[in-house]
């Protein structure tokens, strides 16, 4: 007979073994592309070392490229190796398609400069993404869709039933073309009213291998409702040894990795993607920073990795944690300021109730399939 704890323990162990076993309940979790994104990237930048494909029966991803109603194929790749593109990577998941081709059109509608899009996706998406696309006045820009298969996942993060959808951080990606010098990766949360030539052009410091946004140069408004979530201590757990020994100051300013610039060549030879890799491991083993308490597992890893040496982007790059509160407003200077809004936390501006939602729905492209719709107060 089993005490309780063992039934919960059974219970737990056996939830997380269906968990795996039905894959498609992935496009039933709003954040989890989010997060599988941001490694993914590392992993895509890592790739260029390789340069031999892995064989077939072996690949993680399949990339399908396309500019609608034009070329695909060889001469998509052609173009997206032009020096003067500018590489953006961004998620498309099922219940945010709406987000991320937002996302897409305010880039697209406020530069004059060649965009190239990776769009990534899971396989049952692929086709929604196209329709979204071809349908829509989105339908003249360049890009490669990646086709993630979320099998790989299995055995790579430590199941925590307090925050399932946050569970999905990091996998192996062996296949993917990325022949530019630097990209930018972008939540599907962003909205961008300024150039982002310019943000590409962000200048990085010797031997940085990224930009990203100071949680410091959040305003103080922002700050104070935030609490440690602005710091090392609110993502590390200090009580194990493993964190105390990276003599990291917790009081020490956290970033976002929901935006930033990645120079691929340091990147590369900083051995980035390995450092990141070995974290999660350890973090698999050791638990050194819970889901909940960090709001998932993609943002301490590169805490670590990066801590003290990336370069902090102009704060006019990010105005975040828009989605931090229902309540908290922005100025209207600080808006009108700023060339990237983004809706890091819970409050999304396609949903209710959120805080400038106005300034996102802007750039919204109706859903040609109405599968994605807005939640507003009289709907």
């Amino acid at each position: 007979m089993r005490t309780v704890d063992q039934e919960q323990h059974f219970f737990c162990h056996n939830k997380t073994d269906v968990a795996w076993e039905k894959m498609s309940l992935l496009r039933k979790i709003n954040r989890v592309l989010l997060v599988l994104l941001i490694f993914m990237v590392y992993l895509i930048l890592y790739s260029r070392m390789h340069r031999a494909p892995p064989a077939p029966s072996h690949t993680d991803i399949r990339a399908e490229s396309g500019v609608v109603g034009g070329a695909v194929g060889g001469a998509v790749a052609e173009m997206a190796e032009a020096e003067e593109d500018i590489l953006v990577v961004i998620c498309a998941a099922e219940e945010r398609m709406g987000a991320a081709m937002t996302t897409i059109n305010s880039i697209r509608s406020n530069t004059e400069a060649n965009v190239f899009f990776y769009i990534v996706t899971l396989h049952d998406t692929v086709a929604y993404v196209r329709q979204y696309i071809e349908k829509t006045e989105l339908k003249d820009i360049r890009f490669k869709i990646l086709e993630f298969n979320p099998k790989v996942l299995k055995g790579r993060v430590r199941p925590d039933s307090s925050r399932p959808e946050l569970l999905h951080p990091h996998t192996c990606l062996r296949k993917a073309l990325l022949p530019l010098r630097r990209a930018i990766y972008l939540d599907d949360d962003v909205i961008v009213q300024g150039d982002i030539q310019d943000l590409y052009n962000t200048k990085l410091k010797p031997g940085h291998p990224a930009a990203f946004a100071s949680d410091c140069d959040l305003p103080s408004e922002v700050v104070r409702t935030m609490g440690m979530q602005t710091t090392y201590m609110g993502f590390l757990d200090y009580r194990k040894l493993e964190v105390r020994e990276l003599g990291i100051n917790p009081s020490d300013c956290s970033f976002n990795p929901g935006v930033f610039v990645a120079d691929i060549e340091t990147w590369k030879r900083q051995k980035i993607t390995k450092h990141l890799e070995t974290w999660m491991q350890q973090n698999f083993k050791n638990n050194l920073y819970s889901s909940a308490m960090s709001g998932g597992v993609a943002t301490p890893p590169m805490l670590i990795v990066f801590h003290g040496k990336f370069t902090t982007l102009d704060p006019i790059w990010h105005v975040g944690h828009l989605g931090w509160s229902p309540d908290t407003q922005y100025s209207e200077a600080s808006l009108n300021e700023a060339q990237l809004l983004h809706w890091s936390g819970r409050f999304k501006p396609w949903d209710y109730p959120c805080v400038h939602m106005e300034l996102w729905e802007k750039w919204y492209v109706p859903d040609p399939s109405r599968r994605f719709t807005l939640v507003r107060p009289n709907s």
